[in-house]
Parts: structure tokens; C-alpha cells; sequence
């Protein structure tokens, strides 16, 4: 028995926000200086790190828990399965659902239970649950209903990350120009099929790294504000994804038997262009070769970063053809991986 992905879906809000979006906002420095550079410098440079050059934001309409549930709407039609047949939905988010304009993250009842309500399924034994693991939270998900499945617990999971981060990012801080909105689900089935998840492997860094990413105060200290947003010490992140996240891929391609030739794509979370070429380009160093060309499918140019979305997201646009000059087919070997709070990493090698 395998564990292959039979359906997979995503949400891509309508809103682009582009990096002109910023151009008059006043960003202030962690202690509450003004920053030091006009808007413009500041959005060149940062295109210019991040590759990011626009996102997209949701509707203020909808939540967390609305988007979250059209991915999964399109994952289980791509699946061809009734909605019934679920044992599982787990649903990989950070900040619940905060409406447009809120102060309060709602999270009772869970997204999962919110998704199993809007889905309209009436079966009690369709158990639905949240995971809170940074970035890396879908691709963690993964692992629990590949465990639930080889272990006969369950047949059939759907698994969902969706974020909406425009509620939760500080005006007033430059980094609020990496995060987007967004939603990827995955439909998983035990299956006698050849390939699906090969291996996988997860670690958590929380000795000195716990407070990479944490909720904090808006940067412009002078303005009276009771909320709280992310906050990331980015130079930090960095250097800690590139010392760990490539051996993370290498332990996982290793216990799955195949070598680093095969690996066909390398899908990897959305969080920085520049981190995400050098972490690749490690990867590969690690053999003592170069990373092939179009290795790694980037969306982050357009979408942004979705957190837990990014990699759902981009396996189902490139899945479908929807990423130009990228392509995958039956039996390729691809490597998802990503990196986030907790200090969290994870990898799966997976046969399509």
C-alpha cells in the first residue's frame, strides 16, 4: 500500500497588491526611528532580495476559513471522491480567521471544524483538526495523514494550508511586503499504485531559534495600537535555513532510496527567492553538483508568501500547467520542503 495524492487544489485570491502598494507607507525601524531611506529604495532593494514584485490579498468578504474551504472544494473534485469518504481534515494555518478590521484571531471553532461545516459533510467519523507549525505546517499535515494511512487508521485525507497574513502584518514594517493570502489543499489516499510519499523527515530548532518569528508590537511605537503582528528577525532565518534545510533534504532523499539525479522538481516554501536559490544551490553542493536549470519552480514573484499556501499552491499550478517553462509527469521523483516558526523544517520525497 502507497500513499499517493489523488487530488490537489488551491485558492489564489483576485486582489493584487503590487509593490507600488507601499509606496506611501511609513515604515519605522524596530526601536522606533523612522527608516532611514525613502519608499522607493526601500521597495527597489526589496525586490530586489525577495523577487517578490507583487500578492495577492483576499477579499475582505472572506477568511481564512472560506479560502481554505475552496481549495479543498477543488482538491476533492480533482479527486473524484465523495465528500463522505474523509476520515480526516487537517488544516495547517497560524492565525485562525481574522476579519477584516479585527483586533482578535477566532480560532473555536477550529478552521478544520469551520471547513467540515462550509464542505456540508454529515458524517461524525470525519475528523477535523488544525496544525500550528510555522510554514512548514501543510507539508507536516502530509506526514500525519501519510502516518494515519499506513497505519490503517485512515483512508482517505484532505489536507489544507491556507493564510490569510494581510490581517495579521504591520503597516509600518518592511517585511510586511513578503506576506500574501492564499490556500492549497491536498486530497490523500491509501493506493496500491506504484510511488507517492517515499520518505520524509521533520525538526524542530528551539534551543536559541524559538523567537525567529514571534507576534510583536507595530514598529511605529508613537501610534497607540493594542493589536499584535509578525515579526521576523529575517538575517537570522536566513542564515538558520541555510545551514539546516539542505541536510533536511539530503536525510530525506537519502532514506528514499533514490539519488540526486532523479529528483526531478524541487518544491520548496515561497519565503525568499535569494534564500531559496542559495538553499537549493547548497543541496545540490552537498553532492559536489550544480543545481540543474528549472529545478526549482518559483511563484513567489507574483503570489508572494502565502506561508502554509506556498507549496500546495505551487505543486498544483505546476501540476496543471499553469507555470510556465515547468512541467511534472507520472513517476517523477520531486522533493517538497520547507521552513518556518518553531524554528520548524521539514521535507517528503514523493513519486508522482
Amino acid at each position: 500500500m502507497n500513499v499517493k495524492i489523488t487530488g490537489i487544489g488551491s485558492y489564489i485570491p483576485s486582489e493584487i497588491a503590487k509593490n507600488e502598494h507601499f509606496g506611501n507607507h511609513h515604515f519605522y525601524n524596530e526601536d522606533g526611528t523612522r527608516f532611514g531611506q525613502e519608499n522607493e529604495t526601500i521597495i527597489e532593494k526589496f525586490k530586489a532580495i525577495t523577487g517578490i514584485a507583487e500578492r495577492r490579498y483576499l477579499p475582505k468578504s472572506l477568511n481564512t476559513s472560506d479560502i481554505a474551504t475552496f481549495a479543498a472544494e477543488n482538491a476533492i473534485n480533482s479527486a473524484g471522491i465523495k465528500k463522505e469518504e474523509l476520515d480526516y481534515i487537517i488544516v495547517a494555518h497560524n492565525y485562525g480567521d481574522v476579519k477584516y478590521g479585527a483586533v482578535q484571531s477566532d480560532t473555536v471553532p477550529s478552521i478544520a471544524t469551520r471547513v467540515k461545516h462550509n464542505l456540508k459533510i454529515q458524517n461524525p467519523t470525519c475528523v477535523g483538526y488544525d496544525m500550528l507549525f510555522g510554514c512548514p505546517g501543510w507539508i507536516e499535515s502530509m506526514i500525519q495523514a501519510n502516518a494515519f494511512i499506513k497505519a490503517g487508521i485512515a483512508k482517505k485525507c484532505l489536507v489544507i494550508g491556507a493564510e490569510a497574513l494581510s490581517r495579521v502584518v504591520d503597516p509600518h514594517d518592511r517585511d510586511s511586503m513578503i506576506y500574501s493570502d492564499g490556500a492549497g489543499a491536498a486530497v490523500v489516499e491509501a493506493t496500491g499504485a506504484e510511488g507517492g510519499i517515499l520518505s520524509h523527515f521533520s525538526a524542530t530548532y528551539a534551543f536559541d531559534e524559538a523567537h525567529f518569528i514571534y507576534f510583536g508590537e507595530s514598529n511605529n511605537l508613537a501610534k497607540k495600537d493594542n493589536r499584535r503582528y509578525i515579526k521576523m528577525y529575517g538575517r537570522k532565518i536566513y542564515e538558520f535555513a541555510l545551514s539546516h534545510v539542505p541536510d533536511a533534504m539530503k536525510i530525506c532523499l537519502e532514506k528514499s532510496g533514490h539519488g540526486i539525479d532523479e529528483v526531478k522538481k524541487i518544491f520548496i516554501h515561497q519565503a525568499n527567492e535569494k534564500m531559496d536559490e542559495a538553499i537549493v544551490n547548497r543541496f545540490y553542493k552537498l553532492y559536489d553538483k550544480a543545481a540543474p536549470e528549472k529545478i526549482m519552480p518559483m511563484s513567489i514573484n507574483k503570489l508572494g508568501n502565502s506561508s502554509v499556501a506556498t507549496v500546495p499552491t505551487l505543486y498544483d499550478l505546476v501540476l496543471n500547467g499553469e507555470l510556465e517553462g515547468h512541467s511534472i509527469k507520472k513517476e517523477d521523483v520531486v522533493i517538497f520542503a520547507s521552513v518556518g516558526a518553531g524554528m520548524n523544517i521539514n521535507a517528503i520525497v514523493y513519486k508522482v
